[in-house]
């Protein structure tokens, strides 16, 4: 499977993550650990879903290295995305 990956390190929780897409797809926020859960297709916990506008937001719920997973689950098309960290007010990727 082909996917966009956006590895955005360890984070300490309460930050949020803000997604542009370029067209519709699957979105998803992973922890390390069903990071590589999805890489290797297996059953995998994640926040998101099937997006067709952006930004896209999620909070970062706990400390943890955290990835963003940009995909059009095994449809044909191509898709672009961009990302930033944001931690309040101040921007940090």
């Amino acid at each position: 499977m082909q996917f966009i990956k956006h590895d955005l390190g360890q984070l300490s929780g309460g930050e949020i993550a803000e997604i542009t897409i370029t067209s519709a797809a699957n979105v998803r926020l992973l922890d390390s650990h069903n990071f590589l859960l999805y890489r290797s297709g297996q059953r995998h916990k994640y926040n998101g879903g099937h997006y067709k506008q952006s930004p896209v937001r999620f909070d970062i719920p706990r400390a943890g290295h955290w990835y963003v997973v940009v995909d059009l689950g095994g449809y044909a098309g191509e898709v672009g995305s961009s990302i930033r960290v944001i931690s309040g007010e101040t921007v940090i990727g």
